[in-house]
Order: C-alpha cells, then sequence, then structure tokens
C-alpha cells in the first residue's frame, strides 16, 4: 500500500470538469470531510462507503472500509469515529447527522466473499442505530461495482453501477487493503466521537 492508509485523509485531488467542482477521491481506508463545495468520489467493489452529512450547516463526508472478520470490527468504529470527528471540527453538530451508504458488491475473488461484504453493511447499520444517527437511503450488496459521488454540501449522491470492469484496479485496491488488514497494521486504539 502505498503509505499508510487505513484511517487516512483521503489526499488525492482534481477537478472534474462534468461537474466543474475540485474533486476528492476516497480509497479504501480513507475518510474525508468538508464544507467547501466539492465533489467526493469513490469507485466500490466489496467496500463500503458512509456518507455522513449535516444538511442544515452544509458539511458532509465519506469512508470506505471493508470488515474482513469479527476482529476487525474494531477498525470500523476507528474510521468511522475518524469521519465523525472530522465532521464536528469542520462545524457539523453530531444530532443533526444523517447517513447514506453504498457499496459492499460482490467481486470474484476467495477473499472478498459475501460474509465479508454483509458483515461490513451489518457493522453500518448498527454503528447508525446505536448512534442515532438516521439511514436516509443505502444502495448495498449485488454484483456490481459502484461509482459513488457525493456532494457533501447538499447531501445529494450519485451512483452509477459498474456492470463491466475494464481492468482489475478496483479489486486490487480493494485486496491490498483487505490484506494490510489482515496483518492487523491498521488496528489501534478508539473512542466514540462526542460533540
Amino acid at each position: 500500500m502505498k503509505g499508510d492508509t487505513a484511517g487516512a485523509i483521503a489526499a488525492t485531488r482534481y477537478f472534474d470538469p462534468d461537474f466543474q467542482l475540485s474533486a476528492v477521491k476516497v480509497l479504501p481506508g480513507e475518510f474525508y470531510a468538508t464544507a467547501e463545495d466539492q465533489v467526493l468520489v469513490s469507485v466500490l467493489g466489496s467496500c463500503v462507503a458512509v456518507c455522513l452529512f449535516d444538511r442544515q450547516r452544509g458539511i458532509g463526508g465519506m469512508n470506505q472500509f471493508l470488515l474482513p472478520d469479527l476482529a476487525s470490527a474494531h477498525h470500523g468504529v476507528r474510521i468511522m469515529e475518524q469521519l465523525g470527528e472530522e465532521l464536528l471540527r469542520e462545524g457539523a453538530r453530531r444530532h443533526q447527522l444523517e447517513a447514506k451508504v453504498f457499496g459492499a458488491g460482490n467481486l470474484p475473488h476467495e477473499l472478498l466473499r459475501h460474509d465479508t461484504t454483509l458483515r461490513t453493511v451489518e457493522f453500518v447499520h448498527s454503528y447508525l442505530d446505536t448512534e442515532g444517527i438516521p439511514l436516509l437511503a443505502e444502495d448495498v450488496m449485488g454484483a456490481e461495482a459502484r461509482k459513488v459521488y457525493i456532494f457533501p454540501s447538499t447531501g445529494k449522491v450519485l451512483v452509477k453501477k459498474l456492470r463491466n470492469l475494464h481492468n482489475d484496479t478496483i479489486l486490487q485496491r480493494e485486496l491490498e487493503y483487505l490484506l494490510y488488514l489482515k496483518r492487523g497494521e491498521a488496528l489501534g486504539p478508539y473512542d466514540l466521537f462526542k460533540e
């Protein structure tokens, strides 16, 4: 993996000519939150992207992760908390957060099994329920990869299902991230975020 990206702030930025906006690409193990008029982009295979928004304040963010086994739930809490803390730093109010969830497609590889994607989705549902964050929309599971565009200032999300993958970039990124997690390098202590 290039650098330590498990639980890292997304660093890949570019200008999106279609939306005429500054864009930030969120890769596996990364998160990003902003109050700026930007578009956040993530291509998801088996990973899940959780989008959290405070629409009243025009602040939102996204993370992307996968939980390969029960022991890695610790990592799921950590990356959710990091996103939440970053949103609060940007000025969001915890009680105004809302969620949209995407991904968990079944990519053809023995390490990215259905139980892995299902476990990740169940974790996200449980986390949001425990934290009292309403889930407004989701598009999870199924056979297709997805390209997700979120507009943090409004909470709007566009999802494009990718039925034909022309290369194995998504699969390779997710396998690299999964192996990184399995080695335990992404695990560390966590605290539930508070306002």
